[in-house]
């Protein structure tokens, strides 16, 4: 919402060749509280104040020598890239109005004044103009902490594959129906095995094998939905030689507690396993 002290401190120009209407409207805005005004009967002059202070309101009359206000809405447009003229035209010709709204201008004001209708009218079209603005203020923030959360995200990504890479030999993934849609780590090229594209699961080279004991074990774990933690299994190479994995894993679930994936890392224990042995 728009606060009453956001719409008497916005800032207005008054643009009109003739100095006693100028001192009209500056005498009845300033007694309802409008404390930024400024003014110019120089109509060429308005280009280049609205660059340099991006006024929020614009209250410009149409007839006048040198440049009307039809041509200094055309050289605004130049600076309103969006589109939108915070433009309120003054003007005494009925039939200009709708010229006017097509030109770009977004309310206009009738001559002879009216004080209720020019306070109604300039109150309305500041509280849009100012809602306008804040609206896209937000959208910028937002947009801007959308960059700055994602960055986050990947740096704790990066972060969390080193921790990783440096506790385990590898970071596995699977989606909902045990396919393989992650593996960070050399285990494929360790083990000899590769990932059935089609199928996401783990082709074996001819003469190996698992432990089908424990296979079993850590399937059924995987399909109870089970988190396991330093389980330990072991695979017969092709050359007849046994290796032994130490994997540990979690499902996860996601805010409706639908189980959508498991996620773990895996260790070559082989070495320790051996000695122990």
């Amino acid at each position: 919402m728009i606060s009453e002290q956001e719409i008497f401190n916005a800032r207005i120009l008054i643009v009109d060749d003739q100095q006693s209407n100028i001192f009209l409207l500056e005498e009845m805005l300033s007694e309802i509280g409008y404390t930024h005004l400024t003014s110019t009967v120089d109509p060429c002059t308005v280009y280049e104040l609205h660059r340099k202070n991006r006024y929020d309101l614009i209250l410009l009359d149409l007839q006048m020598p040198k440049m009307d206000g039809f041509q200094v809405m055309e050289q605004l447009k130049d600076l309103e890239t969006n589109g939108y003229l915070p433009v309120l035209v003054i003007t005494a010709q009925p039939a200009h109005k709708l010229r006017a709204l097509a030109a770009g201008a977004k309310d206009f004001i009738a001559k002879p004044f009216d004080l209720i209708e020019v306070q109604t009218r300039i109150h309305n079209m500041l509280e849009v103009r100012l809602l306008y603005r804040k609206l896209k203020n937000y959208n910028q923030v937002l947009e801007q902490t959308v960059l700055e959360r994602t960055a986050e995200l990947r740096e704790s990504e990066a972060r969390f594959r080193r921790l990783t890479e440096l506790s385990s030999d590898w970071y596995w993934e699977q989606d909902e129906n045990g396919r393989f849609t992650k593996i960070f780590g050399p285990v494929l090229e360790m083990l000899g095995i590769r990932i059935d594209p089609e199928l996401g699961n783990i082709r074996d080279n001819d003469g190996a094998g698992w432990n089908e004991v424990e296979r079993d074990i850590l399937e059924e774990n995987i399909a109870a939905r089970r988190p396991f933690l330093d389980f330990v299994y072991s695979r017969i190479n092709p050359d007849g030689s046994q290796k032994y994995l130490m994997v540990s894993g979690e499902p996860v679930f996601d805010s409706s507690a639908r189980f959508i994936s498991y996620r773990g890392i895996g260790k070559d224990v082989t070495e320790s396993m051996m000695s122990s042995g």
